[in-house]
Parts: C-alpha cells; sequence; structure tokens
C-alpha cells in the first residue's frame, strides 16, 4: 500500500502562486506516475498534470504555461508550482500515483486551493 500527502493549499489573490507538494510513504518502490488532480463544487474530477519517473510530463490545457509538475524520487515526493492563478483554479486538489499501466491507484485526501477575485 502506498499513502499519499498532501499539503500547501490555501487562499490566494488572483496572479498568485502556490506550491502543493504530495509525500509518498509505504510501498513507493511500485510508483511511476504521479499525478495532480483537481475537482471544483459541482464538476467532475480533472487531470491537472502528471509525471513519471523519468520526468516525462503532460499537462491540462487550462495549465500549461501557469502550472509546472515536479518530483523528487529520493524523497518520493512530488510537487505543483502553480503561478498566476485565477478564480477558475479554486478546486480541491488531489495527489495521485501508480503504474504506467494504472496511474491512479493510490490517492491522497486532497487540499483546497481557493483564489479570490
Amino acid at each position: 500500500q502506498v499513502q499519499l500527502v498532501e499539503s500547501g493549499g490555501g487562499l490566494v489573490q488572483a496572479g498568485g502562486s502556490l506550491r502543493l507538494s504530495c509525500a509518498a510513504s509505504g510501498s513507493t518502490a511500485s510508483i511511476t506516475i504521479m499525478g495532480w488532480y483537481r475537482q471544483a463544487p459541482g464538476k467532475q474530477r480533472e487531470l491537472v498534470a502528471r509525471i513519471s519517473a523519468n520526468g516525462r510530463t503532460i499537462y491540462a490545457d487550462s495549465v500549461k504555461g501557469r502550472f509546472t509538475i515536479s518530483r523528487d524520487n529520493a524523497m518520493n515526493t512530488a510537487y505543483l508550482q502553480m503561478n498566476s492563478l485565477n478564480p477558475a483554479d479554486t478546486a480541491v486538489y488531489y495527489c495521485s500515483a501508480g503504474s504506467l499501466v494504472v496511474p491512479d491507484v493510490y490517492w491522497g485526501s486532497g487540499t483546497q486551493v481557493t483564489v479570490s477575485s
């Protein structure tokens, strides 16, 4: 089993920045992919960004150029640097982890990000 704990959420004004962290513990040797999702009120959970063990990344179109996903494999931690935030980015952000075959086996409990206008 793998446990994921997110941190770094909070309230920020439009145009500001936040950095989310996701610390993995447990059977971390099984993790190849780590990702960030978000879910706004009344909306479906959506993929924000994903990163492989070798650093290959993908991003949702809505965050390209503003968000950067990274990971520290030695620390089993993934990060999401979020810049130029706007109210549409307000959501609960969830960390996920898994394998190449099933990228989202494990989930964190989420961290709230609120962007005020």
